[in-house]
């Protein structure tokens, strides 16, 4: 009985109509999220489609990525993401055109308060922070975006960096925190 009346105040801020969709994304997600090949491919392209705010153009999303609060979150064109990413848009998120996320990555735009030691950190409601990814922006596998952050154009996030302020046009980041190593425009082409 503790628990259900645990789990009722974490949910009480929700409408019963967002309860229901939340529950209708997760098991189609996770379903046709199983599911392999192009084929598979095809089918979370066109539940995006359903699902998200907006999506400008095709969604590229391999088996395996989880993505929660799909309805706030705005993705232009050419818009990939590989296997084991979780993309959460409790406090929105707008992706550009020509965006490429590796796997593994995590990208939630949601926090939660730890200034205090009431309530437990697991009870305290979100605090929702949109995080915008600009045009041409390319993250690593294994990367984390924090709440409330800008990847500006032409951004490239390097594997397991995790991205805590907002970025410069067409910047090159590392580490944890992430830190500037270089520019794109200073790399020539192969």
């Amino acid at each position: 009985m503790k628990y259900f009346k645990f789990l009722y105040t974490k949910i009480k801020k929700y409408s019963f109509m967002t309860l229901i969709r939340l529950e209708c994304e997760a098991l189609l997600f996770g379903v046709v999220g199983l599911i392999p090949t192009t084929f598979g491919v095809i089918l979370r392209a066109l539940m995006s489609k359903l699902l998200f705010k907006k999506l400008a153009g095709f969604a590229w999303i391999q088996p395996g990525v989880t993505i929660v609060h799909s309805d706030r979150m705005e993705v232009g064109t050419n818009f990939g993401v590989n296997t084991g990413t979780y993309i959460n848009g409790v406090g929105e998120i707008e992706i550009g055109n020509y965006v490429l996320i590796g796997s593994n990555v995590t990208i939630s735009s949601g926090m939660h308060p730890i200034k205090g030691i009431h309530p437990q950190i697991f009870s305290r409601p979100i605090i929702p922070k949109k995080i915008i990814i600009q045009d041409d922006v390319w993250i690593g596998a294994g990367a984390v975006i924090m709440p409330g952050i800008t990847l500006a154009q032409g951004t490239v996030i390097g594997a397991n960096t995790t991205v805590t302020k907002s970025t410069e046009q067409f910047g090159i980041y590392v580490g944890s925190p992430a830190k500037k190593i270089g520019d794109r425009w200073a790399i020539k082409q192969c």
